[in-house]
């Protein structure tokens, strides 16, 4: 009877041992499952996250470049508006440059035109009428030389003091003087000289 007691018991004590094993394995399977299903799970939402990440990273680079472009076509332009507004300031400057150059150009030949002028009325004052020039037209009838008599009744002029040369010469242009006759005649040769020209030819005609 002892026996069969402790034996009941060992097998009870068996029987309970290996349901709490069963029981603590279903349980460890359970939550092994669980385990494996929440990795699988976190993987896809990192993949996600990942792709999503991924995504944005290439709009922000498209965006960034639509950006860039922008901007250097703005640049761009602005540097065509300053090179044109470069260009047509530096063609007005030349513009100006050429037509204060012509006109300094043009008032240089007018002043060396005006100094030439000057120059050529001092030499003619310091120098005087050419009397030699002006008597010409008197050789036809007194000689090349003043010896000849004039239409063959006038005296000789050559070698006349010029005092005398010249006082003559005045009262024939003033129509005060007549004598043999061709008064009328040397008024109208010595008419449109001036009184300077009339002391150049008595000058000269007194030298001869």
């Amino acid at each position: 009877m002892k026996k069969l007691t402790v034996l009941s018991i060992v097998a009870a004590s068996l029987l309970l041992v290996g349901c709490g094993n069963s029981a603590t394995g279903a349980e460890a399977k359970a939550a092994s499952e669980h385990k494996t299903e929440s990795s699988a799970k976190a993987h896809e939402e990192t993949k996600s996250a990942a792709t999503e990440a991924k995504e944005a990273a290439a709009k922000a680079v498209e965006k960034t470049k639509e950006a860039v472009a922008e901007k250097a076509s703005e640049a761009k332009e602005a540097v065509a508006q300053k090179v044109s507004e470069a260009k047509e300031a530096a063609t007005k400057a030349v513009e100006s440059v050429k037509e204060k150059a012509s006109s300094a150009v043009d008032s240089a030949k007018a002043a060396a035109a005006s100094a030439a002028a000057a120059a050529t009325e001092a030499v003619a004052a310091a120098t005087g009428p050419d009397g030699k020039a002006l008597y010409a037209k008197c050789a036809g009838c007194h000689g090349t030389d003043g010896k000849t008599k004039a239409l063959g009744k006038s005296e000789v002029i050559a070698g006349q003091p010029a005092a005398d040369l010249e006082k003559k010469l005045s009262e024939y242009k003033a129509g005060t003087r007549n004598v043999t006759g061709s008064g009328m005649i040397m008024k109208g040769q010595v008419a449109s000289l001036s009184d300077a020209d009339i002391k150049a030819i008595a000058t000269y005609v007194s030298g001869l």
